[in-house]
């Protein structure tokens, strides 16, 4: 199993067409979610050294987007093949102790992923019932992040996990 630069499988790399176009979107979206959070601690700082009191929940605005930006961030991250690897030990393994070693780490995010799922769904309808003190935002809408995120990152690893098991068995041609 050949390595592209980013040390994942070449034949693993992230799929291109409609899904790459997607999770490149989620990437810009991500950073938009950033800006915005740098944009409203900023004005807090500024506010704060000019001697005014800050605007009711603009400390809310960073912390609950923090949430959604993790999520979309992952996911985004997970596509591109950029998230967390420990490389160095999987490439040690031959061809199919790698495929081995990609599928028992992808089914173990999955599976993770999906009991995140599995949680969200008594979480996220309990917290509509909260509110944020100074948004007065419903509070699912930032748990919802969760489940949306995990969706989003499941998809990717389900596919690396695809290849890889078609990796371990490969065709005779």
């Amino acid at each position: 199993m050949a390595l592209n630069a980013g040390g994942q499988p070449a034949d693993l790399a992230p799929a291109g067409g409609m899904w790459g176009r997607f999770y490149d979107g989620l990437g810009y979206l991500a950073g938009l979610i950033l800006a915005i959070m740098a944009g409203a601690v900023f004005l807090q700082v500024l506010l704060r050294y000019a001697g005014w009191t800050a605007f009711d929940g603009l400390d809310e605005v960073p912390r609950y987007l923090f949430v959604w930006l993790v999520m979309l961030g992952a996911a985004a991250a997970m596509h591109r093949g950029e998230h967390t690897l420990l490389g160095y030990f999987r490439d040690r393994f031959g061809r199919r102790g790698r495929a081995l070693a990609i599928i028992a780490t992808n089914a173990a995010g999955i599976a993770l992923f999906a009991y995140f799922i599995k949680l969200s769904f008594i979480l996220v309808p309990n917290a509509q019932f909260q509110t944020s003190a100074g948004l007065g935002l419903p509070l699912g809408y930032v748990y919802a992040a969760v489940p949306v995120g995990s969706v989003l990152i499941i998809l990717p690893m389900a596919r690396v996990l695809f290849l890889a098991l078609r990796d371990l068995w490969p065709k005779h041609s």
